[in-house]
């Protein structure tokens, strides 16, 4: 019986290897091993739940304010145990995390086959996202099968040097968990979601917490949403906030006493992406909603100056606005005032697939294990 180990450590990642997780349990023929490193723990805890995913091994390893270097190192020598222990006969990662390079760099040391789920995202800027850019670059370098969720991913790996004949084209598996987990009539156990949705107020949803957005950045960004509070009415921003204390006390300097902003404890995935599919627009510097949101045809404006993926600016389901105030406040309101702009970018293809990602990558990791 031939042996997969598939291994995250962040809610982003849990979210997108759960369906996957999910078809590879209906095959009698191959062994599932699941390895969360918990990079993240509460928000990784809360996916496993809904999710219903009981992992083989815990590392455990988050610590509050703890470096880069000190991730990397525990993963490192966290993995390499049960690599040696359980020698599975490949090894799945997903994305550009920290644990996603650290395992793929450990399985290398093993000689153990790698396949990256998500392959091929890139802005070419080393330093932005910051470390991720590279995590995804290096894992690249150490992979065998790589798993595009566009033909844009493709052709950023074989510019790279990487065998085509390695590389697959899937879509990207956050849509397959989208669509099994937004529910048209849901409702939110917080009374207060409830009527904020019901209400006949915009929803705008706010969603910021990249690392290099802290500080000054995020600054700009928080009294621009002040200015587009203040200049429409009909206007409401939910904003479920990091945990992070930097991002929580620059929110509490700015928006004290500013009416129409609702700052909230962040949500579990489930009431996350219906609330997505309810509100007006979002305002996001994450990755995942710029594929997410889309596919509810929810228009999104990125607050980053650059953006690994690309495609979903040439369909134009997703604009890059960066964290210029004025630019903020001008490409919002465009959208919040302008019904033909707003029903065009809300009408556009999602470029990142049709819900059926997992089941080509199943298919293809059992073609290359030679399992029938």
């Amino acid at each position: 019986m031939k042996k997969i180990m598939i291994i995250f450590g962040t809610r982003p990642e849990a979210i997108k290897m759960a369906p996957l997780i999910k078809i590879f349990r209906k095959n009698k023929k191959v062994e599932i091993k699941i390895i969360v490193t918990a990079q993240h723990r509460e928000m990784l805890d809360q996916i496993l739940t809904l999710f219903k995913i009981q992992p083989d091994y815990d590392l455990d390893i988050m610590r509050s304010g703890q470096s880069l270097t000190t991730i990397t190192t525990k993963i490192l020598l966290g993995i390499e145990e049960i690599l040696r222990i359980e020698k599975p006969d490949l090894v799945l990662v997903h994305g550009d995390t920290s644990t996603t390079f650290a395992c793929s760099f450990a399985a290398f040391y093993q000689q153990i086959p790698i396949g990256h789920v998500e392959a091929g995202l890139r802005t070419f800027n080393k330093y932005s996202p910051f470390p991720e850019e590279i995590n995804r670059r290096l894992t690249a370098c150490l992979s065998d099968l790589h798993f595009a969720p566009t033909e844009t991913a493709k052709q950023n790996l074989i510019q790279e040097g990487i065998n085509p004949q390695n590389i697959y084209v899937t879509g990207n598996t956050v849509i397959d968990a989208l669509y099994d987990t937004v529910n048209n009539n849901y409702q939110f156990k917080d009374a207060l979601l409830n009527q904020l949705f019901d209400s006949q107020q915009k929803i705008i949803l706010l969603t910021t917490h990249r690392r290099e957005n802290l500080g000054k950045p995020m600054e700009s960004i928080f009294l621009a949403i002040r200015d587009i509070l203040i200049a429409n009415e009909d206007v409401r921003v939910l904003f479920p906030i990091h945990y992070n204390p930097l991002i929580r006390n620059l929110a509490k300097t700015i928006f004290e006493d500013l009416e129409g902003i609702y700052i909230i404890e962040p949500l579990d995935y489930e009431p996350f992406v219906n609330v997505m599919s309810k509100c007006f627009l979002v305002l996001t510097d994450s990755g995942g909603i710029q594929e997410e949101a889309p596919a509810l045809g929810k228009p999104v404006l990125v607050l980053r100056d650059t953006t690994e993926r690309p495609e979903a600016i040439q369909a134009g389901t997703v604009k890059l606005v960066g964290i210029n105030p004025d630019s903020i406040v001008t490409e919002t309101n465009y959208l919040l005032h302008n019904h033909r702009a707003y029903i065009k970018m809300a009408n556009a293809i999602n470029p990142y697939g049709d819900g059926k990602a997992s089941q080509r990558i199943y298919d293809l990791v059992l073609k290359y294990l030679g399992v029938q």
